[in-house]
C-alpha cells in the first residue's frame, strides 16, 4: 500500500471486487462536503479524502469507483452499523461514546467549536447567548456542548448546517455554534456573519468505519499517513 498488493478476503478486497467504494459524505456544508452548482459535482476538503482512499483501493482515479451517500449528521452512526457504507467521512468528531458503535480512523483534522453571529449582532462571546436561540445540527457534540454552556443558550435543532445559516438569516436564532470548520464555509456564504469568541471545545475529525473492520482501519490510517506525507 498505495502499491503493496490488497490481502485476499480483506474488507478492501471485497470492495475492490464490488468495483466502488460506498463513502457517508455532506453534500451541503461549503469547503467541507458540497455540491458545486456549475459542475453538479461533490468537492470540498471531506471529497478529497475519500478520493484518496479509493484511489488507495483500486490504484487509480477514477470516480466510477465511489458512490456518495449524502447523509445527514444524525445519520452517521446509522448507515455504519447497518453496512450501508464503507466509510463516513463528514467532518466526524472523535468521542468516546461513538467508539462504543462504530471505529475510527487515526484523526485527520482538527477543529475547534466556536460561535457564529451576523456583524451587527454586538455578540462577542458564547456567555452573552444566555436564555437566547442557538442552533446546532443533530447527533453533533455541538448540542451536547451548548447544553454545556452558562448561562444556558437555548438549542434549535435541525438537520443540516445550512438549515441553520438560513435561520441566522432570518433572525429566528441568535447565533449557530458548531466547528470553526463549518462556520468558515458560512462566513464565506454569507460576509454578513463573523466567528466570534474562544473555542468552546477541541473536535478530533476522524473517518467513521463499521467495527469490526480492523484491517480497514489500518488501511485507511496508512492512506492518511500518506496524505499527510504529501
Amino acid at each position: 500500500r498505495p502499491n503493496g498488493s490488497i490481502p485476499s478476503g480483506s474488507t478492501m478486497d471485497a470492495i475492490k471486487k464490488r468495483g466502488y467504494l460506498i463513502a457517508g459524505v455532506d453534500q451541503a456544508t461549503n469547503l467541507w462536503g458540497f455540491r458545486n452548482p456549475h459542475t453538479g459535482e461533490l468537492e470540498g476538503f471531506d471529497i478529497d479524502v475519500v478520493k484518496e482512499i479509493a484511489h488507495d483501493i483500486f490504484g487509480t482515479y477514477d470516480p466510477n469507483t465511489i458512490r456518495f451517500k449524502a447523509i445527514n449528521s444524525a445519520e452517521r452512526e446509522t448507515v455504519l452499523e447497518n453496512g450501508d457504507v464503507d466509510v463516513v467521512v463528514r467532518m466526524y468528531s472523535v468521542t468516546c461514546e461513538r467508539l462504543q458503535k462504530i471505529a475510527f480512523s487515526s484523526v485527520y483534522f482538527e477543529a475547534a467549536q466556536r460561535v457564529l453571529v451576523t456583524e451587527k449582532s454586538g455578540i462577542e462571546n458564547i456567555s452573552q447567548l444566555g436564555g437566547k436561540k442557538v442552533c446546532a445540527a443533530g447527533s453533533s457534540t455541538s448540542v451536547n456542548r451548548l447544553a454545556e454552556a452558562e448561562p444556558k443558550p437555548k438549542p434549535v435543532v435541525t438537520n443540516n448546517w445550512t438549515d441553520c445559516l438560513v435561520l441566522l438569516q432570518q433572525g429566528q436564532v441568535s447565533a449557530i455554534s458548531t466547528d470553526d470548520t463549518i462556520l468558515a464555509g458560512m462566513t464565506e456564504e454569507d460576509p454578513s456573519t463573523r466567528v466570534v469568541g474562544p473555542p468552546l471545545s477541541e473536535e478530533l475529525y476522524g473517518v467513521g468505519i463499521p467495527k469490526g473492520n480492523e484491517d480497514m482501519v489500518r488501511f485507511v490510517n496508512a492512506t492518511l499517513e500518506d496524505f499527510r506525507q504529501n
